[in-house]
């Protein structure tokens, strides 16, 4: 319930940040700065928010990333793609596979490239933006991960586990607007709130969760809370300097089993403790077209309780058809 009004606030807050448009929505004085057109702002959207907006009916978008997570002792080599496709209207469906390698100080290397967990998507448009309103573009999303990455029976390369072996659904809403700056440039802003929720997760052996050779048991991931408040502006018609800000809170993720290999360890417990980091995101865009574009950017989380600092530069291409 604390949970639950946590997040109807925090919607709520993202709706009264975007009433103030309805004053930058007014037309000009004369003699005014000329507001910039959003036909001549090309963007190709901030490296973590997604789009509330829904693609035309038979249009698609393909956006590929590529990152590096960089922590004190690990690297993680990954790439997801988001691919999706304009089913009707107001309905966007889409699969958004993984894939990674990992590298660490302290151990063996990953194998090789290994394919991570595939999140399937439906989203649908709710309300879509209108200048000289205040209501922004809103929609809701349905996500279901599909756990198709490896995850325990990892044996001497713990490194190889890219997955969370839980199926796990996703809730989100998402939102969208514009402002117009002094200067008569535009500001698009996007306030993003996102549940999950993770079924219970059967392991063996060594796995993401930390157990050992021997183990048998299950492991039950804590429900994660995400808010994301982003800011784009239209720096000129290709160029944009984007930034997200973010605040993940993850629950407890509870182990429990015993170890086969080890009589006289006749159970074993073990508990993530919740954590709560925030992140921000600085990037740049460019785009050679109104449908086609780069991102450059990188996400810093700084360490907190059961959080440890993490550097992730990366390179996205957004296209739309």
């Amino acid at each position: 319930m604390r949970r639950s009004a946590k997040v109807a606030t925090l919607i709520l807050l993202g709706l009264l940040l975007a009433a103030p448009g309805v004053k930058a929505q007014e037309s000009n004085s004369p003699g005014s700065v000329v507001r910039q057109s959003r036909d001549d702002a090309w963007w190709t959207g901030p490296m973590l928010a997604p789009s509330a907006g829904t693609l035309p009916r038979g249009h698609f978008l393909i956006e590929p990333y590529f990152y590096d997570v960089i922590a004190a002792h690990s690297r993680g080599y990954g790439s997801l793609t988001y691919a999706l496709y304009g089913l009707a209207e107001k309905f966007t469906v889409g699969v958004i596979p993984t894939i990674g390698y990992n590298t660490v100080s302290d151990g063996l290397n990953g194998a090789g490239i290994r394919m991570g967990d595939v999140s399937l998507q439906g989203q649908y448009r709710l309300h879509l933006f209108q200048e000289g309103h205040w209501i922004p573009t809103t929609s809701v999303a349905l996500q279901e991960t599909l756990p198709t990455g490896k995850y325990d029976r990892l044996g001497e390369r713990p490194s190889d586990g890219l997955g969370s072996g839980a199926l796990t659904t996703t809730l989100a809403l998402y939102s969208q607007t514009y402002f117009w700056l002094p200067n008569g440039r535009i500001l698009r802003t996007r306030f993003n709130v996102s549940e999950s929720f993770s079924r219970e997760v059967t392991v063996q052996d060594v796995s993401v969760y930390g157990t050992q050779a021997g183990f048998r048991g299950h492991a039950q991931p804590g429900s994660t809370l995400l808010v994301d408040l982003s800011g784009e502006y239209s720096l000129t018609r290709r160029w944009v300097l984007a930034l997200d800000a973010t605040y993940r809170y993850q629950g407890n993720t509870a182990v429990s089993g015993y170890n086969s290999q080890d009589p006289a360890q006749p159970s074993v417990h073990l508990n993530s403790g919740s954590s709560a980091p925030i992140g921000f995101a600085p990037a740049i865009e460019y785009s050679w077209k109104p449908n086609l574009g780069v991102l450059i950017g990188t996400r810093i989380i700084a360490a907190g309780r059961s959080t440890p600092t993490t550097i992730t530069p990366a390179l996205a291409i957004n296209f739309v058809h």
